[in-house]
């Protein structure tokens, strides 16, 4: 049985070596190279581009425009991006091509000998523009004075849901108190090792193949096909090792223009593969982030602590194109009420289109931003009860057979009780602080001021898997080898679509396979992410969802591929597509439906030092508890806590991503700070429950992003338990804290 064995992974020697071949790693000899160039202009429209002194750089190959783009629009849930931004057309969209509604906008692509021609050549393309008034914020966007989308409609807030639930009237006036307050919610940045590379060319069959690293291969494929108006068949993608994604790469960014490079040099007769890095900066300018915001929330409660009515309005700033806000939407709208039982509620959510960085899928998907506020107003409820902030939650927490805030009843396999009172008794809630080291936040330095010390706790839920009535699967295939008299198998082979970037899920996926057939891990081959391979759609690598259904999916294919061994097949093939239970699209009207077929639940419990003189933080002890159904393997478990933890400590305390008139001011990891080794929490616990979810493979549920969810609110209460202040907005740089303490 190797499900539940702590088991090393596959590709651990390789990336400790410096072995594994990344997408960056992986340029042929006789490769050329390509330069993207942006658009550099938050909001202009092209007047004309010149390409003539670039293309006649000694060395340079071709140049890639919006001409040569046969369906110029892009977008992974809405087509409202131009692959490329010109005025030789728009192909067969809908999209005007010739505005640039976002710095990182591209324009061209050009192709030489080395990366360093292309580099020189692509400066010396000549663009006119006309610039456009600009839409650099979510004030400037709902005034509608400037439309960033004009053919999409006279409003910039393109994209809303809603949820009418209970009888507001009546739950304000059963409450005894009111907690309000705005939310202020920050762009964060993936800052993923491995930042975007790909190489493209055309293989033995004639397909377009692009070598990258993504999370959904299959969707990879198919919205290059689309792009290039040819059939999901004549595309390739296959992944090399991912560096990372964090969300950051489900979206298109070298995916399509480099199949498009492809295309143009075979077009022009030359059999040559063409490869394309950015840099760190590139990748900061030009691939999406975590979603700014603003939400104001209204909490009502009787004085025993029974919730009566939630109100909030929550507004993500889209930034220029859609990407997956309304996705991302979805999850901050439900969970902006909490993982509690809410009788009446009001929640107006919506995406607004801006001239600036698009927003999109960042571990948690909207999850942290929504349970942030709902949890901090939690703590600023439990703190003006005179009430423990553990019994508060124990009051009013989501269990089995409860009606979430949707009006649906929550799947089977609620938990949320089990994981608070885990937490609290875990994080010895009520009783003495963690003894902590003493306090030097500079270096060897005392401490400016006082040392003043606090706790905080917070409790949420995520969905596991797509959302909203999305068509969700996944498929594996699996070949069962042995000799023809055999009784059992000898080896296996797995064939997965899923991607591996970072969190383990390949060795995971041939540790189920090697539980639901039987045969040893030894002998169990995996490939995986290559859309030439059988069973090439796993859906992406995203919504804490790879484990569940790929688990499910392997299961599937093992009874099948045994039904044929058991016919004497040699090998033996089962091909299995699994798909979950249906969701629902929420009513337009109403906001009912059920939106997830599982969750997946947390607490966090947080320990702090506050250095009240400088504002330094520093995070002492972190116990973070969540119910994982089965660990398929512990130690990848307690990887993804322990990496989700300090991704959300960068993203509460340090990562300030500085956007100005549309441009990222900032884009170097110089002077956009995430947490190094001296930073991170000084103990992290995990604490992993194993309550078996029904629809679960081995009963495992997902976990990836759970970590996320509760920390900044954890963080800002502990804060809160140490200086008496609330911090409405974040990060908590020394500087913002210093000024809140000033400040009271």
């Amino acid at each position: 049985m190797s499900v539940g064995d702590d088991l090393t992974r596959a590709d651990a020697a390789a990336k400790i070596s410096g072995d594994a071949e990344y997408s960056g790693d992986r340029v042929p000899e006789n490769a050329l190279f390509a330069k993207v160039v942006f658009s550099n202009q938050p909001h202009a429209r092209m007047l004309s581009m010149d390409t003539r002194a670039a293309a006649a750089v000694d060395g340079v190959v071709a140049i890639v425009t919006a001409a040569d783009v046969p369906m110029n629009e892009y977008g992974l849930t809405m087509f409202d991006q131009p692959v490329l931004i010109g005025v030789d057309g728009n192909g067969r969209s809908d999209v005007p091509s010739d505005v640039s509604r976002w710095e990182a906008d591209k324009i061209a692509v050009v192709i030489a000998e080395s990366a360093a021609i292309a580099t020189d050549a692509a400066a010396l393309i000549d663009v006119e523009w006309e610039q456009l008034p600009l839409v650099p914020d979510l004030e400037s966007a709902r005034t509608n004075a400037v439309l960033v989308h004009p053919e999409a409609g006279e409003t910039n807030n393109y994209y809303s849901l809603v949820i009418r639930k209970g009888d507001l009237d009546a739950g304000w006036a059963a409450a005894d108190v009111v907690v309000e307050g705005t939310y202020h919610l920050p762009h964060q940045e993936h800052a993923y090792l491995q930042v975007e590379a790909a190489t493209a060319w055309i293989d033995e069959e004639g397909r377009v193949a692009v070598e990258t690293g993504g999370q959904w291969a299959w969707e990879d494929q198919h919205q290059i096909a689309h792009a290039l108006d040819i059939d999901g068949e004549e595309v390739r993608v296959i992944y090399a090792a991912i560096g990372g994604a964090f969300g950051g790469k489900e979206d298109m960014t070298l995916q399509i223009v480099m199949a498009l490079a492809a295309v143009k040099l075979r077009d022009l007769g030359i059999d040559r593969p063409v490869h394309c890095g950015w840099s760190r900066e590139e990748s900061i300018v030009a691939h999406h982030k975590r979603h700014r915001g603003t939400i104001n929330a209204r909490l009502g409660a009787t004085k025993d602590g029974r919730i009566t009515a939630v109100e909030a309005d929550v507004w993500l700033d889209a930034g220029a194109y859609n990407y997956t806000s309304n996705k991302v939407l979805g999850n901050a709208h439900l969970s902006v009420g909490g993982a509690y039982e809410i009788p009446n509620a009001r929640i107006d959510s919506h995406a607004v289109y801006t001239t600036t960085t698009p927003g999109g899928a960042f571990r948690g998907f909207g999850g942290p931003q929504g349970a942030f506020v709902a949890e901090t107003q939690m703590n600023k409820l439990a703190e003006m009860l005179g009430m423990d902030p553990v019994e508060l939650r124990r009051i009013n927490t989501l269990r089995d057979g409860s009606e979430g805030i949707t009006q649906a009843i929550m799947p089977e396999g609620v938990t949320l009780p089990e994981v608070i009172d885990r937490c609290a008794t875990e994080a010895n809630m009520g009783g003495e602080l963690f003894e902590a080291e003493p306090f030097a936040p500079i270096a060897t330095l005392p401490p400016a001021g006082e040392v003043r010390r606090g706790r905080g706790f917070a409790v949420g839920y995520k969905n596991v898997g797509f959302s909203f009535g999305f068509p969700e699967r996944c498929e594996a295939e699996i070949h069962l080898h042995g000799d023809p008299d055999d009784e059992t198998p000898t080896s296996a082979d797995i064939y997965h679509g899923g991607a591996e970037v970072g969190q383990g899920s390949h060795q995971a996926f041939r540790q189920m396979t090697a539980a639901a057939t039987g045969v040893p891990i030894a002998d169990v081959r995996g490939h995986f992410s290559d859309t030439a391979h059988p069973a090439s759609d796993s859906g992406s690598v995203s919504a804490s969802r790879m484990t569940f259904m790929a688990g499910n999916s392997i299961l599937g294919a093992a009874e099948e591929a045994e039904k044929a061994w058991r016919e004497g097949d040699r090998p033996a093939i089962g091909t299995f597509r699994y798909t979950p239970p249906p969701t629902d699209t929420l009513d337009p009207v109403t906001g009912e439906g059920q939106p997830n077929f599982c969750y997946g639940y947390m607490a966090q419990a947080v320990e702090v030092s506050v250095d009240t003189g400088t504002g330094h933080i520093r995070v002492d002890r972190v116990t973070s508890t969540h119910d994982v159904g089965r660990a398929i393997n512990p130690s990848l478990v307690r990887g993804q806590i322990e990496g989700a933890v300090v991704q959300a400590h960068g993203y509460v305390l340090s990562e300030n991503l500085v956007v100005t008139d549309g441009r990222i001011q900032n884009p170097r990891l110089s002077g956009y700070l995430i947490p190094g080794i001296g930073d991170i929490p000084k103990h992290v616990e995990s604490v992993i429950l194993e309550l078996a979810d029904p629809r679960g493979p081995w009963g495992a549920r997902g976990m990836a992003e759970m970590p996320y969810i509760t920390y900044a609110p954890a963080v800002i209460a502990a804060v809160h338990d140490a200086t008496g202040v609330w911090f409405n907005e974040f990060p908590l740089t020394p500087s913002r804290v210093l000024a809140g303490l000033l400040k009271r």
